[in-house]
């Protein structure tokens, strides 16, 4: 039987830990009849391990090459942290495989001591990756985008985890990342279809 790979472990987690099926109202300040929270997923000690080497196999296959990975708080904030750990893990038996460092965007400067509004990784020049893990709108991506731009660093690609495929979110991201490939580990309708399959599955 051959083994699942890290995305295909990573659906099955995110459908059913982090999917569910209601009335939900999202930030877009539309309603949906289902919510997809990934972060229940990303800080599961098993979910946080598969999210790393899921988005690092997606940079990897996408021949994406960048020193840092990181994107807005709150969402953004345990992808980064696993994407850096998991890019470590990789080096151990691979010398060749790239770092990848962690930086974290704050919704606003900080009001003391270094008023700084990027937390981490943050070089002038410096190819970065900006990662969230549910799509919409694309506002928090397009602010973490911003964010690192201004702070002179090179947007290489944007990644989330689920995309909704819907307000426009992707032409909003792609059209700020200014040709940086946007890229995305599944699109909502197929965690939604893995939910549905084992939902039938456990009721059967």
């Amino acid at each position: 039987m051959t083994t699942p790979t890290y995305a295909q472990q990573l659906l099955s987690l995110l459908a059913r830990l982090s999917f569910r099926l209601g009335q939900f109202k999202l930030s877009s300040g539309g309603v949906s009849d289902y919510y997809i929270d990934c972060r229940i997923t990303t800080l599961h000690a098993e979910g946080g391990r598969l999210t790393g080497h899921s988005v690092l196999e997606l940079l990897e296959e996408n021949h994406i090459q960048a020193e840092a990975v990181g994107g807005l708080t709150l969402g953004a904030d345990p992808i980064v942290s696993n994407v850096a750990t998991a890019s470590a893990w990789r080096a151990q038996s691979h010398p060749d495989a790239p770092l990848l460092h962690g930086f974290l965007v704050r919704k606003a400067e900080k009001a003391h001591g270094t008023s700084k509004r990027i937390e981490g990784f943050c070089r002038e020049g410096a190819r970065v990756v900006i990662v969230d893990d549910v799509c919409t709108t694309g506002a928090s991506t397009i602010n973490a985008i911003e964010a690192a731009r201004k702070a002179g660093m090179v947007v290489a690609a944007v990644v989330c985890l689920v995309e909704r495929e819907e307000a426009n979110g992707r032409a909003a991201v792609e059209a700020a990342a200014q040709g940086a490939p946007f890229l995305s580990l599944f699109a909502a309708n197929q965690v939604r279809a893995e939910y549905i399959k084992q939902l039938s599955a456990s009721n059967s």
